[in-house]
C-alpha cells in the first residue's frame, strides 16, 4: 500500500482519467470480457472525455480521483442515492489500497447525502473486493451487491 490522495475530478482530468477507466477494463477485467473485442467496445463505449464532462456536470453525484505522484491512479463516481456507478484503478496500482481509498470515499459522499446503504452492480473480477468490504449479494450470488452504511 501506498500513499494516496483523493480529490473531486475536474475538466483537466479527463484524458488521463478516461485513460485509467480504459486500462483497467482491458487490463484488469479479462474474467467479464474474456478478451471479446465486442465485449469491449460496449464495455468502454461510454469512457470518453466527453463522458467525463458530462459526469461531472451532474448535480445528484460526485466524481473522485486517486493521486499518486501527480498521476491519476483511481477513478470513482457515486451518486446521492448511493449507487456505485465507477471505482476503477489503474493496473500500475492494483493491490495498493487505491480501490480501497476511493471506496471510503465514495461511501463517506453518500452518507453526508443522508442516505444509509451504496449499492452496485460489480464485475466477477471485483466481486471479492466488495465482498470483503461488506457488500453482499441480493440474488443468489449474483453481482448485485449492497451494503448498509
Amino acid at each position: 500500500m501506498y500513499e494516496v490522495s483523493i480529490r473531486e475530478g475536474c475538466e483537466a482530468d479527463a484524458k488521463e482519467a478516461i485513460e485509467v477507466l480504459c486500462r483497467s477494463i482491458f487490463e484488469l477485467c479479462e474474467p467479464d470480457h474474456n478478451n471479446d473485442p465486442d465485449e469491449i467496445s460496449d464495455w468502454i463505449s461510454n469512457k470518453t472525455e466527453r463522458a467525463w464532462t458530462t459526469w461531472l456536470a451532474r448535480d445528484d453525484a460526485a466524481v473522485y480521483v486517486a493521486i499518486k505522484n501527480n498521476e491519476i491512479v483511481g477513478v470513482g463516481m457515486v451518486s446521492e442515492k448511493g449507487e456505485v456507478l465507477l471505482n476503477y484503478v489503474s493496473p500500475d496500482a492494483r493491490f495498493s489500497g487505491v480501490s480501497k481509498a476511493v471506496l471510503r470515499t465514495l461511501e463517506a459522499y453518500v452518507r453526508d447525502k443522508g442516505a444509509n446503504e451504496c449499492f452496485l452492480e460489480s464485475t466477477v473480477t471485483a466481486k471479492k473486493f466488495y465482498e470483503s468490504f461488506g457488500y453482499t449479494s441480493q440474488k443468489d450470488g449474483k453481482l448485485e451487491l449492497r451494503k448498509s452504511i
